[in-house]
Formats: structure tokens, sequence, C-alpha cells
């Protein structure tokens, strides 16, 4: 199969160039694009200057554009399978070949990493925990389905899942969303377990009342997908 990593990048100079490193070593089967979502860093001038397959957005995308840019390329590129894999150091690409197995073996259209199968490694905060299961609750709500880390940005998906990520693609705090949009039309999403490490550089983009603010639009978006025809 021909596997496409997407990695969305915002200022994450401290750690783009490890996160391409660590997918050469332990998922060389793997193709990879940092997809850079108009940073104000050195995040550019280091994909320039190592050489790495990068697009460059002109306008920032947010991390849904920027991840929908991905699967737009994998699509236009022929790819097989597409993940996404953070820029920040917290996934660790000797997962990767394993996911693509259960992708196989399954016949699933999505596997996500869980770190909450096997409770090892990062395991976030207290009030995100607390936020994850809120999640995986209101997603079996709505959908009958399980997942133990709908918020985990280490998913895997199929070519099917690929084209319609293409065209439409959460904009704003994608990954539960997107997995209540595919669940929605039928498509099996498993998980495996994976280990994760806290960011090397930067802070998150969801703190103080942002979190608040993450929690009410992700629920209403949730509920929102699940209503559409």
């Amino acid at each position: 199969m021909k596997k496409l990593v997407i990695i969305p990048a915002y200022n994450e100079s401290g750690s783009i160039l490890q996160a391409v490193e660590d997918i050469r070593k332990h998922a060389p089967g793997f193709d990879y694009l940092v997809v850079n979502d108009c940073s104000t860093d050195d995040t550019l001038n280091i994909c320039r200057r190592e050489g790495l397959n990068y697009v460059n957005l002109s306008v920032n995308l947010g991390i849904g554009g920027a991840v929908q840019t991905g699967y737009l390329y994998a699509c236009q590129n022929g790819y097989d399978v597409a993940v996404q894999f953070d820029g920040d150091g917290q996934h660790d690409a000797a997962y990767l070949e394993t996911m693509a197995e259960e992708l196989e073996k399954t016949s699933s259209d999505m596997v996500i990493g869980s770190r909450f199968i096997e409770k090892e490694g990062f395991q976030s905060s207290g009030l995100r925990r607390i936020g994850i299961r809120y999640f995986t609750v209101l997603i079996r709500i709505l959908t009958g389905k399980r997942v133990t880390d709908p918020t985990s940005g280490m998913r895997m998906v199929n070519r099917d899942v690929m084209r319609i990520y293409a065209e439409n693609y959460p904009k704003d705090y994608p990954e539960p969303e997107s997995v209540v949009a595919i669940l929605r039309k039928g498509k099996k999403v498993t998980e495996v377990p994976v280990v994760m490490r806290e960011r090397r550089e930067g802070i998150s983009s969801i703190y103080g009342f942002r979190s608040v603010y993450y929690m009410v639009k992700v629920t209403l978006a949730i509920c929102m997908e699940r209503l559409r025809g």
C-alpha cells in the first residue's frame, strides 16, 4: 500500500525535524507531508533548509484546514492510506505500521491510536481526561459506538474516508466531530493502544477559557453532525 503521514504544523520549529526523523527511522514504509499552516516561527525555514517534503499555506487555516490539505494531497497523489501525526513530538512513529496492519486486517475505515486502552505513557491532564471521557460517552449515546480516545490526533484512514475528508473536514477542533461524521456513514472505526509523549515544545491551543469554548463548540458540532441526513 502507498501510505502517507500528514503532519499539520503551526509554530512547531522546536520539534518538527524530530517528528520527521522519527518517521524516517521507525516508519520507513511511509511517505510524509508537512503542512505548514502559516507559522510565524522558524518552521518554514526549517522545512526549506532540511529539504523536507512540505506544502506552505499562505493563510492560517487552523488544524482542520491543514489536515484537510493533507487529505487532498493524498487523494491527488494516489495514496491508499493516510495518517494524521502531530508535529509537536507527542506521537510515536513506531506505532504506524501496527496501525496499518490493523486497518488491513480488520477491514477498518479508520484506526485511532488510543492512550486509554492500556493507559501507559502520557495520559494528559486530569481535567482533559474528564473532557475526553465526556466525549466518549456522548459519542456512544449518539452513535452506539465506543471510542476510548476521541480527541486523539493519531488516526489512520483508508482511501474511502480520505476522499470524504478531502471534500469536507471540520475546521475547528475536528477530531471528535470527524469521527462522528464517518460513524454516521456506517464506517468501521477501531482503536489500537499507543503510548504518547508530552509535547516537546510550545503549549496547547486549548487552555483557560478556550477549554470551555472547546467543550461547548465540539458538543454542538457533534450533535449537529449526528442530526444531518
